[in-house]
C-alpha cells in the first residue's frame, strides 16, 4: 500500500499483520481524494477508524494542513504512528487513540473541513456517524467509505467501486 497523490505520492505505507484491517484500496482513495481536492487544500482532516492513516495522510499529502486521526486498535495504532514518523508530519498530525463513536458525537460544529469515515463493513458504526454529523455538522464534507449493500440516507454523492461504495455528504 501506498500514497498516490501529492508530495508523498509512491510512498510506501506500513499495514498491520490483522485480518480485521481493511485498508482503502489505492483506486478508491485516488478517486475519493480527486472528487475532493478542491476541499482538500489547507483543509483541516479528520479521519475517523483511521487504521493505517491512508486516508489523512493522504490528504496531507495533497495539501491539508492538519489530520486528526483516530484508532485505538493497537496493531493499527502501531502502523498508524509508523507512518505518520516516515512521511515526516508530525507537526500536521495529532493520534486520538479512543473510539471513534464517543469521539464523533462529542464534537463541536464545523469543527472540521472534511471527514473520512471508514468502520468495519457489515457494522451500523457508519449509520450512528452519520446520525452525529446530521445532528451538529462537525465538518464541511463527510466522505464514508462502506460496503456497497450498505443502504445509507439519500442527499450524497455516491461511487462504486467493486463491492465498496463511497458516499459523500456536504452541508
Amino acid at each position: 500500500m501506498r500514497i498516490v497523490g501529492g508530495r508523498f505520492a509512491g510512498r510506501d505505507l506500513t499495514s498491520p499483520r490483522d485480518f480485521r484491517v481493511r485498508p482503502t484500496a489505492e483506486h478508491v482513495r485516488a478517486a475519493l481524494l480527486d472528487v475532493l481536492a478542491p476541499d482538500i487544500q489547507g483543509a483541516r482532516v479528520l479521519d475517523l477508524y483511521a487504521g493505517t492513516g491512508a486516508l489523512g495522510l493522504e490528504a496531507i499529502s495533497r495539501g491539508a494542513k492538519w489530520a486528526d486521526f483516530v484508532e485505538f486498535r493497537p496493531s493499527s495504532l502501531h502502523a498508524l504512528k509508523a507512518n505518520v514518523a516516515a512521511l515526516r508530519v508530525r507537526e500536521k498530525a495529532r493520534i486520538h487513540v479512543v473510539d471513534a463513536l464517543p469521539f464523533a458525537g462529542a464534537l463541536r460544529e464545523d469543527a472540521y473541513d472534511v471527514a473520512f469515515v471508514d468502520p468495519p463493513y457489515g457494522s451500523r458504526q457508519l449509520d450512528r456517524v452519520i446520525e452525529s454529523w446530521q445532528a451538529r455538522r462537525f465538518a464541511r464534507v463527510l466522505a464514508a467509505e462502506h460496503a456497497r449493500d450498505h443502504v445509507l440516507p439519500p442527499g450524497a454523492l455516491h461511487r462504486a467501486f467493486d463491492d465498496t461504495m463511497i458516499t459523500i455528504y456536504r452541508l
